[in-house]
Order: C-alpha cells, then structure tokens, then sequence
C-alpha cells in the first residue's frame, strides 16, 4: 500500500468518527447541529458507511 493511500484511509476513517460523534453530541445536548434528530441519523448512517468501507479497503489492501 503506498503512503498516500494508507493516509487518505486513515483520513477518511477519522472524519467519519468525527462526523459520528458530533452527530451523537447533538442527540444528546443539541449542540452542533440545532437538534435535528433526522440529520443526526443520516450523519450517522453515513459515517457507519464511509468507516466501513475505509475498513474493509484496508483490509483488501492489506
């Protein structure tokens, strides 16, 4: 695997975490996003999936 993938990777994995987490944050105290129960699922559904396929194409290339 060649440097510039392994990071964009582990990027795009940290982003999704982060994307996750500020969407947990806002269930419970309402913070970053105003509240907004539909947009924190969707944030979440798409955070599972980008971190799912950065972990499996780190699998696969690994």
């Amino acid at each position: 695997m060649t440097p510039g993938t392994k990071k964009m990777l582990i990027g795009s994995m940290a982003v999704a975490v982060l994307v996750a987490v500020a969407a947990l944050a806002d269930i419970v105290t309402g913070a970053p996003f105003a509240g907004q129960v539909m947009f924190d699922v969707m944030f979440l559904i798409s955070a599972g999936i980008v971190g799912y396929m950065g972990w499996d194409t780190w699998r696969e290339l690994t």
